[in-house]
């Protein structure tokens, strides 16, 4: 199942999920408000949904919700390809361009990352699984000595609702450390579906609208594919370009071998 996943290609469907969508499914699964994709380039988002697909696997304790810089983002990283080769999950991060922030490079990512979280919990969320607590938990393990008045108290409770970023940081907003992870531990299931319950209508509402997207740019590289095909075009050198890049795998880049 792990080398499946890694090697999907460019042409598979887990590359026609839009921008909009992946937000969606990071902020509803792990319970966060994501605007920007390149809001997600530290790779903690990452690690945490490796946490979410494989309990246990992730040390948790060593993820830095706070990376800012690029040395930081690429502990993140390294901590996740480490979680890979334990997984025997073959798939190479491409850390360098990752970091940078760039949009494109961190949605395919993510895209494969969704392939890939899709392909072990069939599309479903765990209930079981509390991203808020989780994160509480190893922000207090990475830093046991914080205090509710002190500096870090603060910083903690950033991590616990990032996702609202700008050029300053985390919001700095919201209830502090212990309230935020005493809600966290004792919230009842209730809330958690009636909550639940609303990010999927949000999704619902989105997903044909998406799906429609999908479909019709797939559409048009089909016809791109046949089009090559024809007699009259299928020896020509630039229809055998155009069919190396339909057919090119993720790691692959036949442009830069031209």
């Amino acid at each position: 199942m792990s080398t499946m996943a890694a090697n999907i290609g460019m042409m598979d469907g887990a590359y026609f999920v839009g921008r909009n969508e992946i937000l969606a499914w990071i902020n509803a699964t792990l319970q966060l408000n994501l605007n920007r994709i390149e809001e997600a380039a530290s790779g903690a988002i990452q690690c945490q949904m490796m946490d979410m697909s494989h309990p246990g696997v992730v040390p948790m304790h060593k993820v830095n919700f706070e990376a800012k810089t690029e040395y930081d983002m690429i502990q993140n990283y390294k901590l996740l390809q480490e979680v890979f080769n334990k997984l025997k999950i073959e798939k190479h991060i491409e850390v360098n361009k990752l970091v940078k922030g760039r949009p494109l490079d961190n949605l395919e990512f993510l895209q494969w990352l969704k392939r890939y979280c899709d392909s072990v919990n069939g599309r479903i969320m765990n209930e079981n699984y509390n991203p808020v607590e989780r994160r509480c938990k190893g922000v207090k393990e990475r830093n046991p000595k914080v205090s509710s008045k002190g500096s870090k108290s603060l910083q903690v409770n950033n991590l616990l609702n990032f996702g609202s970023v700008d050029g300053a940081g985390f919001n700095t907003s919201g209830p502090n450390q212990e309230r935020a992870c005493a809600a966290s531990v004792g919230a009842n299931s209730a809330s958690q579906i009636r909550a639940l319950t609303e990010r999927i209508s949000v999704l619902e509402v989105s997903a044909g609208q998406l799906e429609k997207e999908r479909d019709f740019y797939f559409a048009k590289l089909r016809d791109i594919e046949i089009l090559c095909q024809s007699p009259e075009l299928e020896q020509l050198p630039v229809a055998d370009a155009i069919r190396k890049i339909l057919y090119a795998a993720a790691e692959e880049s036949v442009l830069a071998e031209a």
